[in-house]
C-alpha cells in the first residue's frame, strides 16, 4: 500500500546503531506518539492493514512511526543487541518531537516494544504485543531440538533460514521465484489461519522481507535475553494473539503475567501469527487501552528530515 493513502510520509533518521528508515504521521497535537514494530520477515507495511481498519472503525491511528528495525525494510543492519535497539527507538521518537510514547510490537517487535519500556518507564504510556515471540521462541532459540517438540513451526522456521543462509546469493532468485509460482503462498500457510482470505500481496512480500541472515541474529540474541528486565514496566501490557499462532507457545502469557504488572491477553479465534494482518479491527479492539493511554492533546514541535 502506498503510505500517502494512509497519512504516512518516509523519513530518515541517524542513530547510534546506523540509519534508520521510518513512515510518520497523521500528526495531531498530542505529545505521544504511537510507535509500531514490525517482527522477523517483516517491515512497517505489515501495519498498513490494521491502520487502514483503524479508520474504518472510527478508532483512527494518530501520530504514527512505523519503523523499520535495522536489518529490515529499508534499514541496514546488521541487528543490534536488544538494549541498543530499544535506545534507537526512543531515540527516533524524540527526534520527531515526542517526549511520549505508546509502542506497539509484532512477534520480535514485541520484545523490543518490552524492552524500549523498560528502559523508559516515564516516557512510556503503553505497550501493545501482537502475536509476541515469548520464553517459547527463546527455548527453540537456546534448544532447537527441543523446540521440534514445543514449537515444531518455528523450529523448523530456523532451519529454512539456515538452508536459506546456506545457499548465499541463490536465496533471493530462489523466494522470488516461489512468490512468482504462488508456492510462497503455500509454503507461508502455517503463518496464516485462513490464507486463502490474505491479499496475495501480503504472502509476495515475505519474497523480499525474508533475510536469513537478520532473522538468524534475532534468534541469536534472543537466546541471552534477560526478560527479568520486563518487570520495570510501569504502564499497562496488553497482548493479542491468534489462537493458531504456531509461533506462539501457550504457556508463554502465565510467564508475561509472572513479570508484567499489569498485563491481559486476548485470543483470537480466527488468526494466526499475523492477527493483526488476518484480523485487524478485534486486534485494534484488544487494544483500546493501549490506544487510549495519555490522550491529553498538546502543542509539540516536530523535526526530522524528508527523503
Amino acid at each position: 500500500m502506498d503510505p500517502t493513502a494512509l497519512g504516512l510520509r518516509r523519513l530518515v533518521v541517524p542513530t547510534a546503531v546506523g540509519t534508520i528508515v521510518v513512515h510518520a504521521g497523521r500528526v495531531s497535537g498530542s505529545p505521544v506518539a504511537t510507535v509500531l514494530l514490525h517482527g522477523a520477515a517483516g517491515s512497517w507495511r505489515t501495519w498498513a492493514p490494521m491502520i487502514a481498519a483503524s479508520d474504518d472503525i472510527r478508532l483512527p491511528l494518530s501520530d504514527i512511526v512505523a519503523i523499520d528495525l535495522p536489518g529490515w525494510g529499508e534499514s541496514a543492519g546488521p541487528v543490534p543487541d536488544p538494549g541498543d535497539l530499544a535506545v534507537a527507538v526512543a531515540a527516533v521518537v524524540r527526534a520527531l518531537g515526542y517526549p511520549r510514547w505508546r509502542v506497539v510490537g509484532h512477534s520480535l517487535g514485541a520484545v523490543v516494544a518490552l524492552d524500549v519500556a523498560a528502559r523508559f518507564p516515564s516516557a512510556t504510556v503503553g505497550v501493545g504485543l501482537v502475536s509476541p515471540s515469548g520464553e517459547g521462541a527463546r527455548t527453540v532459540a537456546r534448544h532447537p531440538l527441543r523446540g521440534i517438540l514445543t514449537l515444531p513451526g518455528l523450529a523448523g522456521m530456523v532451519a529454512a533460514m539456515h538452508v536459506l543462509r546456506g545457499l548465499g546469493p541463490l536465496s533471493r532468485p530462489l523466494l522470488t521465484l516461489l512468490a512468482r509460482t504462488g508456492m510462497l503462498s503455500v509454503l507461508a500457510r502455517p503463518l496464516f489461519r485462513h490464507p486463502s482470505r490474505v491479499d496475495r500481496a501480503e504472502t509476495d512480500a515475505l519474497a523480499t522481507e525474508i533475510r536469513p541472515a537478520a532473522f538468524l541474529a534475532a534468534a541469536r540474541t534472543a537466546r541471552t535475553h534477560d526478560d527479568a528486565v520486563w518487570r520495570r514496566v510501569a504502564c499497562p501490557v496488553r497482548s493479542v494473539r491468534g489462537r493458531h499462532d504456531v509461533f506462539v507457545a501457550a504457556r508463554d502469557a502465565r510467564a508475561w503475567a509472572r513479570t508484567i504488572i499489569d498485563f491481559d491477553e486476548v485470543a483470537l479465534e480466527d488468526s494466526g501469527h499475523f492477527a493483526h494482518v488476518e484480523q485487524p479491527i478485534p486486534t485494534l479492539r484488544a487494544l483500546r487501552a493501549v490506544w487510549a493511554a495519555d490522550r491529553a492533546p498538546a502543542p509539540v514541535r516536530r523535526s526530522a528530515t524528508a527523503a
